[in-house]
């Protein structure tokens, strides 16, 4: 533990039931009926609908006598508007029950839906930290990818457009009240974005693992997930339709979620957002891209936990003194991030040089996150290692 593990209080937040398995989707209509729900509204996104992943859960539904209604106005990044729209539905349409089905897109517009409906006004009215008074609707969530784990955080992020910046929803009314990881919804992932989420998965796990705010919950979640990250993620992006691997995968970032849904987060995500919101590329690209650059600037505060993590990645790391064995964690990331063909070099994204104090300013934005960071970082700190990322 990072200190002294036992001056500090430990708090673990979770889904009240997980269920992992393939074929797990199947089980869809005794969850709903579980938790008194007749009539669903289905949040997801077009892709998910176009590759057919909800037809096992409509069928499950279906053999249930469960009416539902199809809601795919999910865009990537949520804007708030699409939980606002989401949320007049459910209402209109007489729903009982939100089920989140996709990536963290959908796994957060859904919550954002469930929190609406029993509280009043727009999803921008409760950013920050316990805002939300009131206890949602009942919420089922389904990942198709194996990333974000929003199935089982208490957050959801969303895109305020007006402002153009990242907000975030902090509540345990955010927590689903079953979750259901079913590995063969994720089959259908091609190679990069099974590398981006997967990605997004470990940073998690790292980030969780390394920060101040580490808990004796988070260490056993994030040290498991970061060792089959490791193995399976090169192997679910050579061929995705190998089941070991997904299922791993899946695994792996269910517990980094459950991980950072206890531990939190730190500079990478920092860093990483003003690429998602000037560059509109992906959350998990945004994350591996500044991951080494970030770690190797962290391991002074945190030599020993590094050490650790080139340990789970495979390297031995007999022999070496703390700081040589730190750096092996950073070099095993940059293996991974080449195996997976995943560049974590700004320039090769097609961003000007000159662009780089932007992002310093953006990132400067997110210094919440710096608190529970190993070490400390200020402006300038900031733009060095932008620099060294370029």
């Amino acid at each position: 533990m990072n200190g002294n593990h036992q001056s500090k209080t430990h708090v673990f937040f979770s889904p009240t039931k997980i269920t992992v398995g393939l074929n797990a989707a199947c089980q869809v209509a005794q969850e709903v009926k579980q938790f008194g729900g007749s009539r669903v509204l289905i949040v997801t996104d077009p892709g998910v609908v176009a590759a057919d992943l909800i037809k096992p859960i409509e069928t499950s539904l279906n053999s249930g006598d469960i009416t539902y209604v199809v809601y795919k106005g999910v865009e990537p990044e949520p804007p708030s508007r699409v939980i606002d729209q989401g949320a007049e539905i459910f209402q209109v349409e007489g729903c009982d029950l939100v089920l989140g089905v996709g990536g963290g897109s959908s796994l957060d517009v859904a919550k954002g839906i469930s929190i609406l409906a029993a509280n009043k006004g727009k999803i921008l009215d409760y950013c920050g930290v316990d805002q939300v008074p009131l206890n949602g609707a009942p919420m089922i969530l389904m990942p198709t990818t194996a990333g974000t784990g929003s199935e089982v955080t208490r957050v959801l992020v969303l895109t305020d457009e007006e402002q153009n910046t990242k907000n975030v929803v902090f509540t345990p009314y955010a927590l689903a009240n079953a979750a259901i990881v079913d590995p063969l919804l994720t089959l259908s992932m091609p190679p990069s974005v099974t590398a981006d989420t997967g990605m997004d998965a470990m940073v998690h796990a790292i980030e969780t693992y390394v920060s101040m705010n580490a808990t004796v919950f988070s260490d056993i979640f994030a040290e498991n997930a970061i060792q089959l990250i490791a193995d399976y993620l090169p192997v679910a992006w050579a061929k995705g339709s190998n089941t070991e691997a997904r299922y791993n995968m899946s695994l792996a970032a269910t517990l980094a979620g459950l991980a950072f849904g206890s531990g939190g987060l730190g500079a990478v995500h920092a860093l990483a957002y003003p690429l998602g919101t000037e560059y509109h590329m992906t959350h998990g690209r945004t994350n591996a891209i500044m991951l080494p650059h970030v770690m190797q600037y962290n391991i002074p505060g945190s030599p020993e936990r590094y050490a650790r993590i080139a340990e789970l990645m495979g390297k031995d790391i007999e022999g070496y003194g703390l700081l040589e064995a730190a750096d092996l964690a950073v070099e095993s990331i940059r293996e991974l991030l080449d195996t997976i063909h995943v560049s974590c070099q700004i320039k090769d994204y097609g961003i000007p040089e000159a662009d780089l104090p932007k992002l310093a300013e953006g990132a400067m934005k997110q210094a919440r996150l710096f608190v529970p960071n190993p070490r400390d970082l200020n402006q300038e700190d900031v733009a060095s290692i932008y620099r060294e990322a370029y």
